[in-house]
Formats: structure tokens, C-alpha cells, sequence
């Protein structure tokens, strides 16, 4: 009882605190928000070696991983962020109507206020520091709440940050699904969740009650669209790029990886085969002992994934791999042929080593089989068939669609990230964080130089027509009703006088 009430207190101060901070105008600066992002930078550099040991303890990832995925992605952001902010905090001019003149208008983007942001586990450092990044840089004062499930990194942010951002406006609570709980109850301006649908509507649920405007960040089973390829190249470059979109980032632990491949039946058989040589070439023999690949976070979602196998029919599809090393939490990239499409493992996010490869009578039939399910974060699709592309466009619904690639999106800070009905909604990286955490304020300056009488009562026939022609942007008609003359007596007597000449 007494540290639930600690917790109470401890989450009511932080939350107040900021508030203060917040109302004392110290986060509009551009020089503050530049000063708090650059140490964030600071952080990642000097702290690198942390943060590499911090993600081997909770997810075993080798230091290349762990710097392509985690350090490397939020130095990129924060040099981006550094460089485009004052252009991004700058009012943006609107041209208005010609009948508004001289009145001018913009739009001012503004800070929403206190924010909070649930980090996930599967990327415990970028997945935290990306959004903060920002919050930040769009003026907002923070708590970041990160994944309790990633306890090293999660003890890392908490310890290393106030020694660099300013404590009084950046804050981490660390703590399990009751701190989060806590956290919810609370008031704040806007919430940004990265995790599953599941906790997702739980955190939408919370936010409704105060009116807190959200983005979700969620998930959802990733296609991949495998059409033949007339070059054999082309396609080992595909299946190359499949294999490092599945097993790559965190181990098939990314809601952007490839959760499943559609393909003709008579092309299973090729596709199986280099997708094993790709998976030994990448990750040997025993990839458990290469050290080139993630293991599973926890017991519970190792116990998870090792449930999706049981299934006897699903079992029975298994082609390669399957074996699970429940000391290590270890399940070795598996891959599955035509598993039932009822089963737990196709109608669920996968999040983790298992691979099922479903096969199709026609490629075509790949658009039908998509939109049968939640719309995805993701859809990627290997052809050089543009119809076959323009159809993919046209007929279905996800985050994003990358053709002849995979997770390429995620590293763009100049396109949003983002999904689209189960897989989430909002936005962010770039310009589109910055957006995500601000409000766009509109900001016209009138006069007293030019007074229209006709936009008041007592109204008349004269007013009536006044209006109409406002709002059908019709200038010259305008002129016509100031000075009394009718469009039709003005055209006519133009026509006598050319008559005439």
C-alpha cells in the first residue's frame, strides 16, 4: 500500500513538475530545444558501449545489429532534427481569398503541452529516443515510459538521461503494467504508444476519458509478395533481402518484418531451397552460436512462440528448422510450408524466428489473400510487373508498400512512418515527428483599413447577392454589384460596340 501510494505521489510531482516547466515558456526557445536535442546526441556517443552491453543483456544483439538499429538511426534523426528545426518552428504564410486583402494569414505550429511516450521492447533504445526526439523539438515537455521488459536498457534511460536533458522537463518512470496503469489515469496532452493492438486499446480506452489525442504504433502480420523473375539474380537478391527482413531486426521481433511470403506453388520448392542457403550463409550452421542473430526477449514470448508450433498440422509444415533452446530462449529461424491458414500462426502477429510461406495457384491471387485480414504496417512486394504494382496500390490498404525491398522505410526521415486501422494510426519520423507532437495553430492579422458592410445584418436581396458571389470567388461580379451594373447589360453593351465598329 505504501508504495503504491509512493507511486502515486512519486507520478503526481513528476507530472506537475513538467506543467511548471512547461508553463514558464523555457521549451518554446528553439535554442533550448536545440541545446536538449544536441545533448541527447551527446548521450548516444559517449554512452555507446552502455547501450551496446545494455541490448546483448536484454536481446543478445551483436553491436552491428544494435548500431544499425538503435545508435546509429537516432544519431541520424537528431543530425536531421538539428538541421531543419528552425525551418520546421517558422510560421508557414497562406495565401487567402483576394475579398480578405490585407489581412494576412499563417499557420504557427505550437507545443501540445506535457506528453507521454510507452516505448516497446524489441527496440528498447531507438523506439524510446526517436518520439522524445520529437516531443522535444517541437517544444513539449516529456515522461518516457519505457519497456519493462527490456529491464537493461530500461534501467539505462533512466540513469543516464537527467545526467544530460534537463531534468525539470524530460522525465523516465520505469515500472511494470501498474506504473503504465498509473500513468494512464493521468492528464496529459498527448499519449504516443509503440506496442501491441491489444495494449493499444487499452491505452485508447484511457486517453478517450480526458479527450488526449493519441498515436499507436502497432503491428500486424507483414506480407511479402514473391513474383517469379525472369533472371535468376533478381530473384537471390529478393530472397536475400527476405531473409534479412525476417531474421535481421531482432529476430522476426519487428512489427515491420516480414511476418509471411505469398508465392505460385511451383516456385515453393526454389524458394525454400535458397532461402535455407541464404539462412546458413548469414547465420551458419548453428545460428544460435553465431552471435549474428537475437534472441527471444522473455520466457513468456518464447513460451508463446513455441505454443504456435504445437499444433500438430502446423508442426507438420515445418521445412527447416523448428528446434528451441529453452535455456538460451532461442528458436532458430523456422520455416513453414503452407500451415493451416485457421491456425494461431496465420491469423496472429508472428513477432519472432517462425516463417510460414504460403502458396497460391496465381501471384494475383496474393491482393484477394491481403485483404481478407487486418490492413498491415507493411506490405512487400518483389515484381518487376508494374500492372501487377499498380494493382497491389489501388486494391489494398497498409502503412506503406515497398516494392523489391524491405524495412528501407523505417531510415527515411523525409516519408512517414506509420499504419492504418489495426496496425495504428499517426505518424512520425523527421518532419512528421515534430508535427506528430505540435499543433498547428492558425494565425490571421486583420485591419482596420477596409470595412464590408454586406457581411452584416439586417439582410437584403443586395447582401444575398454579396455572399454568393464571395464564396464563388467572383471578383468581377463583386464590381459589378458595387457599381450597380448587371453582367448581362455590361456584356451587351460591349457587343453593340464592336457591332457598331
Amino acid at each position: 500500500m505504501n508504495t503504491t501510494m509512493e507511486a502515486i505521489t512519486e507520478v503526481e510531482e513528476t507530472l506537475s513538475e513538467l506543467r511548471q516547466t512547461f508553463k514558464s515558456g523555457r521549451t518554446r526557445s528553439v535554442a533550448w530545444r536545440k541545446n536538449q536535442v544536441s545533448a541527447l546526441l551527446q548521450l548516444i556517443h559517449d554512452q555507446e558501449d552502455k547501450i551496446f552491453k545494455a541490448l546483448y543483456e536484454d536481446l543478445g544483439k551483436h553491436p552491428a545489429e544494435a548500431y544499425r538499429d538503435e545508435i546509429g538511426i537516432v544519431e541520424k534523426t537528431i543530425n536531421y532534427t538539428l538541421s531543419n528545426l528552425e525551418k520546421w518552428v517558422a510560421p508557414k504564410k497562406s495565401r487567402l481569398p483576394l475579398i480578405l486583402f490585407p489581412t494576412r494569414g499563417e499557420v504557427l505550429p505550437e507545443p501540445l503541452g506535457v506528453v507521454l511516450i510507452f516505448a516497446s521492447w524489441n527496440f528498447p533504445i531507438s523506439l524510446a529516443l526517436d518520439p522524445v526526439i520529437g516531443a522535444i523539438s517541437a517544444g513539449n515537455t516529456v515522461v518516457l515510459k519505457p519497456s519493462e521488459q527490456a529491464p537493461a536498457c530500461s534501467s539505462f534511460l533512466a540513469n543516464t538521461i537527467p545526467q544530460y536533458m534537463d531534468s525539470k522537463a524530460v522525465r523516465v518512470i520505469e515500472g511494470g503494467a501498474e506504473i503504465s496503469e498509473l500513468l494512464l489515469q493521468q492528464k496529459w496532452d498527448k499519449i504516443f504508444f509503440t506496442g501491441s493492438p491489444q495494449v493499444g486499446r487499452i491505452v485508447m480506452s484511457a486517453a478517450a476519458k480526458n479527450l488526449t489525442p493519441v498515436t499507436l504504433e502497432l503491428g500486424g502480420k507483414c506480407p511479402t509478395i514473391l513474383d517469379s523473375f525472369s533472371n535468376p539474380s533478381d530473384l537471390k537478391v529478393a530472397i536475400k533481402r527476405i531473409v534479412g527482413g525476417k531474421w535481421g531486426p531482432c529476430n522476426g521481433q519487428a512489427c515491420i518484418g516480414v511476418d509471411y511470403i505469398l508465392i505460385e506453388e511451383k516456385l515453393a520448392s526454389t524458394l525454400i531451397e535458397l532461402l535455407k542457403k541464404i539462412v546458413k550463409r548469414f547465420y551458419s550452421d548453428s545460428p544460435k552460436d553465431s552471435k549474428c542473430i537475437a534472441r527471444v526477449i522473455n520466457r513468456r514470448h518464447f513460451e508463446r512462440l513455441r505454443n504456435l508450433l504445437k499444433d500438430p498440422l502446423v508442426a507438420a509444415s515445418i521445412v527447416h528448422g523448428g528446434s528451441v533452446d529453452e535455456e538460451n530462449l532461442f528458436i532458430e529461424p523456422t520455416i513453414l510450408l503452407d500451415p493451416p491458414l485457421d491456425a494461431a500462426i496465420m491469423t496472429e502477429e508472428i513477432f519472432g524466428p517462425l516463417l510460414p510461406i504460403i502458396t497460391l495457384k496465381n501471384i494475383q491471387e496474393s491482393i484477394e489473400f491481403i485483404n481478407s485480414r487486418p490492413k498491415p504496417l507493411a506490405i512487400y512486394a518483389f515484381t518487376k510487373d508494374e500492372e501487377f504494382r499498380q494493382r497491389i496500390l489501388s486494391e489494398t490498404s497498409s502503412g506503406s508498400v515497398i516494392f523489391n525491398d524491405v524495412l528501407i522505410q523505417f531510415i527515411c526521415d523525409t516519408l512517414p512512418f506509420g499504419g492504418v486501422g489495426q496496425s495504428g494510426f499517426g505518424r512520425y519520423h523527421g518532419k512528421y515527428s515534430f508535427d506528430t507532437f505540435s499543433h498547428e495553430k492558425v494565425v490571421m492579422r486583420g485591419n482596420f483599413f477596409i470595412e464590408l458592410e454586406p457581411r452584416y445584418p439586417p439582410w437584403n436581396d443586395f447582401k444575398m447577392k454579396f455572399i454568393r458571389l464571395v464564396y464563388k470567388f467572383d471578383y468581377l461580379g463583386l464590381l459589378l454589384l458595387f457599381l450597380g451594373l448587371k453582367r448581362s447589360n455590361l456584356l451587351t453593351g460591349v457587343s453593340q460596340k464592336q457591332c457598331n465598329t
